[in-house]
């Protein structure tokens, strides 16, 4: 088949996938999430996105939304992870199952480029790094360990230990004011689904900075990685996560 053709047959599917979704409706999570299940179609266990609009702006450093969430659930994808650490934080931080750990020699190597930073996912390190890592900032740059995203913490075997299980997921607001975050796979039961995004959801309303005024949670949308997006009803997610 020619891409062409197979670039049609996808938009066709896709606008017919999307036509099951009803015009103007903002759906409870409860609601979206068998729906988003059921839209997905395509050949591989598609990832659970949620896309959420926030009132804010990202120009200015006091409007920055951006932390970690612990989904109960996980994810469905485990992560690499190198860790800046020393003596018995290094050897926690092995145990719980970081692929590289490393001291004042791992900065050394990064400077020099003899390892390849890039193919880890997430890279974190002890308080007391810090001093050494901070060298390392022109190179890491957003993967560079950020107290904000507690990929800075005395915790380390914990932290670890929850990205290697996929619990934990990193969010940042894009320069547009959206974050994005997956909350597991279409093959979770779909009430595993909904409590994730309940617990991504309380971590960004918690998260709303003092300076962000009017609506916060301007829009949130669901869909799988092909599927087409479910809208959400902002009130009723932030209502939801109250309780």
């Amino acid at each position: 088949m020619r891409k062409q053709d197979r670039t049609h047959n996808q938009s066709k599917r896709h606008k017919e996938l999307a036509g099951k979704i009803e015009t103007g409706k903002l759906y409870s999570a409860d609601e979206a999430m068998p729906l988003v299940k059921t839209l997905s179609n395509a050949k591989f266990d598609e990832t659970v996105d949620i896309a959420v609009n926030l009132g804010v702006d990202p120009r200015h450093g006091d409007q920055m939304v951006r932390g970690t969430a612990s989904l109960p659930f996980g994810t469905g994808k485990s992560r690499k992870v190198m860790v800046f650490a020393k003596a018995d934080k290094a050897r926690e931080a092995e145990e719980a199952g970081a692929d590289l750990v490393g001291a004042e020699e791992l900065v050394e190597q990064v400077q020099k480029g003899t390892v390849d930073w890039k193919q880890f996912d997430l890279i974190m390190a002890t308080p007391d790094m810090m001093g050494q890592v901070g060298k390392l900032g022109a190179i890491l740059r957003q993967k560079m360990p950020n107290p904000k995203a507690q990929t800075v913490t005395p915790n380390i075997a914990q932290a670890v230990a929850e990205v290697k299980k996929a619990a934990r997921v990193e969010y940042r607001v894009d320069k547009a004011g959206i974050v994005h975050a997956p909350i597991g796979k279409v093959s979770f039961a779909t009430d595993r689904l909904v409590a994730n995004a309940h617990a991504l959801m309380d971590s960004i309303v918690k998260a709303k900075p003092a300076a962000a005024k009017g609506h916060y949670l301007k829009s949130v949308t669901m869909s799988s990685t092909m599927g087409p997006g479910v809208d959400i009803d902002p009130a009723h997610i932030a209502d939801a996560v109250k309780h």
